[in-house]
């Protein structure tokens, strides 16, 4: 018991302190003045009308919610859609481990939030050489999607 109430501790000194998302090889930072439930209610309503959807989500927020641990919101959305996979299998098998691509909504301190992604094209550059042209084709393609995606929730 001593050692969960540990971690409890350190859990709560976290909640308090919300990180801001860092600029990183390959992804895409956009920063929204909507609150973080408005960027997660405006993804879900703009990919209604994208040329993807969201096939998974997950939100550790939401967990430590749930157990009466209050942390900074986040959710992750699964992106994808069955032709592009079809797509990328048929390029690359071994490339089929980054689908979904991930759009990762935060929380930020100020009660903002940010929207971030890896780009398809920096997610899958790995398997270019094995993938060929089909495969940066598709990325290129997701690279305009998710670049739609990403700034009309922000606008939205």
């Amino acid at each position: 018991m001593p050692r969960f109430l540990k971690l409890v501790a350190i859990l709560m000194l976290f909640a308090g302190s919300a990180q801001a998302l860092e600029p990183r090889a390959g992804w895409v930072i956009v920063q929204s003045d909507k609150s973080f439930e408005d960027l997660v209610k405006a993804v879900n309503a703009v990919v209604e009308e994208a040329p993807i959807r969201i096939v998974t989500q997950a939100s550790a927020s939401a967990g430590a919610k749930m157990q009466g641990i209050d942390i900074p919101g986040n959710r992750v959305f699964g992106l994808y859609r069955n032709d592009y996979a079809r797509r990328m299998l048929d390029a690359s098998l071994a490339a089929g481990i980054e689908a979904p691509i991930r759009l990762y909504a935060t929380e930020n301190a100020d009660g903002t939030s940010t929207l971030a992604y890896k780009t398809p094209s920096h997610v899958f550059a790995p398997y270019f050489d094995e993938g060929g042209e089909a495969l940066r084709a598709l990325a290129a393609e997701l690279d305009g999607v998710f670049d739609s995606v990403a700034r009309a929730a922000v606008a939205h």
